[in-house]
């Protein structure tokens, strides 16, 4: 892929900016989320903040003679949260009422510096009660190269419409 270019422009959908209710979620609905990168500052933060005091978080003299990596390895966690982050600012703000599952596969690491994406595509999206659905989507982090880092797939409780004249 062309550095370049930047990743998202292939990947057709809507940009997200507030949170959706279950019911205007299809499934085959696409969405992207803005970039964030992630610099050595925030590595260290999140380290010291959960308590990640392994050498490859916090030791640079051992990361030069041991890492299999270059640069400043971010923790997977750190790399979900911010996916998370990311996500939840489109399509879960004061809509998202309960985390339910998710299933996780981290594909390639992230650095220091490294900037980070988000492709959503919904799978699922069915009624529950009292107006709630259930929805579940495919979350693909890709970096600035283009590169998928993590792929999840979170299952939520969201509100249903206000208006919404049918209690399901």
């Amino acid at each position: 892929m062309n550095p370049a270019r930047n990743p998202n422009d292939a990947f057709q959908g809507q940009l997200l900016g507030q949170g959706f209710y279950w019911q205007d979620l299809k499934i085959g609905d696409r969405f992207r989320t803005y970039g964030r990168t992630l610099a050595d500052h925030d590595i260290s933060a999140f380290c010291n903040v959960v308590g990640f005091v392994e050498p490859l978080f916090t030791d640079a003299e051992y990361r030069k003679r041991h890492s299999a990596m270059r640069g400043f390895a971010a923790p997977a966690a750190l790399v979900y949260s911010v996916a998370e982050g990311l996500s939840l600012a489109g399509t879960g703000h004061g809509t998202g009422l309960a985390f339910l599952h998710t299933e996780l596969d981290v594909k390639a690491p992230v650095v220091g510096g490294d900037t980070i994406s988000v492709q959503i595509e919904v799978t699922e999206a069915r009624a529950t009660s009292k107006g709630r659905g259930l929805v579940r989507t495919r979350n693909t982090v890709v970096n600035q190269r283009g590169d998928v880092v993590m792929i999840y797939t979170p299952l939520r409780l969201m509100a249903g419409r206000p208006d919404a004249s049918v209690a399901v």
